[in-house]
């Protein structure tokens, strides 16, 4: 295991460490390291000359590949990287990988309100609400049934806290939810029933993370396996889907409807097909951020930082072969 705590010299601990920012707006509240770290900040074309003169990085844009492209280059690397997203796609490469620095993510901030979101599409697709407030817009009165979603059937995929968070929401709504993740284990399904359980599921919920085993899974077969009543939910990662093979499942009436919150490409481009697909939902990769998450985060990583430097284990330590953190 990687060494999370921070170095000491005859007993003494090491000098204020320098702390990298890669910065987004806006920056994040570091007022309580005054004194105890030297923060620089840079951005992503900065990145690169800085990185060996750092002990730890702040991924504050978790958008930016930044880190990810500047990372094999030379020098002395950090001990530690933090990302403030639960994700660590963007940051991860073979030579980051394969070093002795650790790397956390911003588990605990994003799994409830991922899992509101969620609730909420079900909701809105169950009841018609789109198509309501089209006619409202229109001024057309026209009655129609909704369809009851308590005793419908979702499979979500991807075993993780925000995976499970989505599946007590759900079965609070009534929803009878199966939840798979890579091993199989007790109340968890494997991967080798994920097709009999989309194959009878109303709801398809996506909430994995981004590996060599996930990317993609979600193709055209896998479409297929789907009742023609399903919907279809992302608010893992962009590249879990084949999203030309959602667009032809879509046309093609193989399912009745899909919600996006990620995208492979984000922002998505003006000239994407996705925004035009009959049935589907395209909202800007925004489940997650509610009111006041920039601070929670920013709390939670000097928190992290403050165990850090008086030699205690990091918590949210990610298994890097694996890309995330693993369960317990």
């Amino acid at each position: 295991m990687s060494d999370t705590r921070l170095p000491r010299r005859n007993g003494l601990p090491t000098p204020a460490p320098t702390l990298l920012v890669l910065d987004a707006e806006p920056l994040p509240r570091l007022g309580r390291l005054t004194g105890r770290a030297r923060v620089v900040h840079t951005d992503a074309a900065g990145l690169a000359g800085r990185l060996p003169s750092a002990d730890v990085v702040l991924v504050w844009d978790f958008t930016s590949p930044a880190v990810r492209e500047a990372w094999p280059g030379e020098g002395p690397r950090p001990r530690w990287v933090h990302t403030a997203s639960a994700g660590v796609d963007h940051v991860m490469c073979p030579e980051l990988a394969a070093s002795g620095t650790v790397v956390t993510n911003a588990r605990g901030i994003f799994e409830q309100p991922v899992a509101e979101y969620v609730a909420a599409l079900v909701l809105a697709i169950a009841k018609d609400l789109p198509r309501t407030l089209d006619l409202q817009r229109e001024r057309t009165w026209r009655h129609r049934e909704t369809r009851r979603l308590a005793g419908t059937r979702a499979c979500v995929v991807g075993s993780g806290p925000v995976g499970r968070a989505i599946a007590r929401k759900l079965k609070a709504l009534d929803v009878t939810t199966a939840l798979v993740g890579r091993v199989p284990r007790t109340g968890i399904h494997g991967p080798a029933d994920l097709d009999r359980l989309m194959a009878r599921a109303d709801w398809v919920i996506a909430a994995a993370p981004l590996t060599g085993q996930t990317y993609g899974m979600f193709d055209a077969r896998r479409f297929g396996v789907m009742l023609p009543s399903a919907h279809f939910v992302n608010v893992g990662r962009g590249a879990l889907v084949v999203e030309d093979a959602l667009i032809e499942a879509l046309s093609r009436r193989w399912i009745a409807g899909a919600a996006l919150d990620v995208f492979a490409a984000e922002p998505l481009p003006p000239d994407s097909p996705l925004w035009g697909v009959p049935g589907l939902l395209v909202s800007p990769h925004l489940a997650g951020d509610t009111v006041g998450r920039l601070d929670e985060l920013g709390a939670q990583f000097v928190e992290l930082f403050e165990r850090w430097s008086v030699g205690r284990s990091l918590v949210n330590v990610v298994d890097k072969k694996r890309g995330y953190v693993p369960g317990h």
